[in-house]
């Protein structure tokens, strides 16, 4: 049994150190959907920490994303050395931190985010504490959106361009990579920096679970007054909660600047909010499995249904745009999803289904 699991998990290893080589033979637009797949994924796994974990609903999850994605934009774009003559003599050459700098700062401020936004919602619950976590994603956006006056911090609804691309280890995960007479593209190369980001992300959210802290989490799910009653501290365990689950989200920020080149608050809006919760709610809310699968399916779905939208779009004679054809199409076949599976499309195991009764 355990040769068989260590074989399964191999093929299914090969698999992913395979599947951009394959991809990219289609076309990089190909490979650039498993990218922004795991982008999903990485996003999926810190918000599943609040909702899945702590039973916490929060829908202002993007705001992480964006500081994450904005902390690397103004360290390593010229943007701030342009804007600021005091930033222009301290780096002459421009501000081009490494990803080990900026990566740490990305994740410390989106968890120092995530606690501030914990700290005044603690007495909060149900459908109170989504509009104010709903209310936050959108403060985050709308500063975003307006700090280009009287200082221009953001660059407002412009955004901030000519971001410097990823580099590991001297790799520019920016230009392809060719070994001999192959070349690995561009997008290729971030899908194994995405891959292993996300692995590691598992392997830590995995530990979480089933360490004190996250059955602590999970009792407060369950019934909070009667964790209080058996002496957890409830306040300390949802603020840690709450930027835990940011500092996923940051990171996943910073690796979104790096990927694109170019962010703008218009990528932070409150429909992405929603697909996140929508992928964590979908696959299996509280299990890594189903968070993983939920996070594949509605980010790939979208793009896939390009293809189908197109000819459905031509047989209604143009009157229907292709983009609303696609929207309605998801929208669908998550409604039809919500029916059928109404736990989630990979569920966690109930709880006594493995005792035998007799």
């Amino acid at each position: 049994m355990k040769t068989n699991k260590t074989l399964q998990y191999a093929l299914i290893g090969l698999g992913l150190l395979v599947l951009p080589l394959i991809l990219q033979s289609f076309g990089n637009a190909w490979v650039r959907i498993a990218d922004m797949a795991l982008l999903y994924i990485l996003l999926a796994i810190g918000l599943n920490i609040v909702v899945g974990y702590a039973g916490l609903l929060d829908l202002g999850f993007v705001a992480f994303f964006a500081v994450g994605a904005y902390m690397y934009g103004l360290l390593s774009s010229p943007h701030l050395v342009n804007t600021f003559a005091t930033m222009a003599g301290i780096f002459p050459e421009g501000m081009h931190m490494p990803i080990w700098v900026i990566l740490p700062l990305a994740a410390a401020v989106a968890g120092l985010f995530g606690m501030l936004l914990g700290a005044p919602t603690l007495k909060l619950r149900g459908d109170y504490l989504a509009i104010v976590t709903l209310g936050f994603g959108e403060i985050i956006r709308i500063f975003l959106n307006n700090m280009d006056h009287p200082i221009n911090i953001t660059n407002g609804p412009k955004g901030l361009s000519q971001i410097d691309p990823i580099s590991v280890f001297g790799l520019n995960l920016g230009q392809k990579l060719t070994i001999g007479d192959f070349e690995i593209a561009s997008v290729s190369l971030y899908y194994y920096l995405f891959l292993s980001l996300v692995l590691i992300t598992i392997v830590i959210s995995h530990r979480i679970e089933v360490s004190r802290i996250g059955r602590a989490w999970m009792a407060i799910r369950e019934d909070e007054i009667a964790a209080k009653a058996m002496g957890l501290n409830t306040r300390n365990l949802k603020l840690l909660a709450f930027g835990m689950g940011a500092t996923f989200g940051g990171v996943a920020g910073a690796m979104f600047a790096g990927f694109q080149g170019f962010i703008s608050p218009e990528s932070f809006s409150l429909m992405e909010s929603v697909m996140i919760v929508a992928m964590v709610v979908l696959g299996g809310l509280g299990y890594l499995p189903g968070v993983i699968l939920g996070a594949i399916l509605l980010s790939a779905l979208p793009e896939v249904l390009r293809y189908v939208a197109g000819p459905l779009q031509e047989m209604t004679g143009g009157r229907l745009d292709a983009a609303i054809l696609r929207q309605l199409l998801v929208a669908l076949a998550m409604i039809v999803i919500m029916l059928m599976r109404p736990r989630g499309l990979w569920p966690s195991p109930e709880h006594g289904k493995s005792l035998v009764t007799k």
